[in-house]
């Protein structure tokens, strides 16, 4: 079982060699990969990483979106926690203060249903402060 949940943009930025990880990510994601541990992602991220392509904000070398997607799902450092019950009624009811948009809803909530620490740069989701963090 993986320990760590990327958020999309950290997913991206791991895989891109993009970003700005902090030194505590990329020591957890050098630590993961060298000791051969999943790290996991949401379902949802799958949807958003589609979303950016189709909205023209994440160039992928003309490799169909299909395709850039099938690749992800075979990924095999990588697990997709699916969007079950648990999460999605996680995501409805997260304590106060979280704001409003769902694919963000449904990371935390799967951090916070599997027990997983979230690598996210998000300063809402960090300013919020009810999921465990790197």
């Amino acid at each position: 079982m993986p320990t760590y949940l990327l958020d999309t943009h950290i997913y991206l930025w791991w895989r891109l060699g993009t970003g700005e990880l902090t030194a505590a990510q990329h020591k957890a994601l050098d630590y993961a990969e060298a000791n051969g541990e999943t790290l996991a992602i949401s379902a949802i991220t799958i949807w958003e990483i589609a979303m950016l392509v189709s909205q023209g904000k994440l160039e992928v070398n003309l490799i169909p979106t299909h395709v850039l997607l099938k690749q992800i799902e075979k990924d095999p450092g990588v697990e997709i926690l699916p969007l079950s019950a648990d999460v999605c009624a996680e995501s409805v009811n997260l304590p106060s203060g979280f704001h409003k948009d769902p694919a963000d809803r449904i990371i935390v909530a799967t951090a916070r249903i599997h027990g997983l620490r979230l690598l996210t740069v998000d300063q809402r989701i960090i300013d919020w402060g009810k999921v465990a963090l790197i």
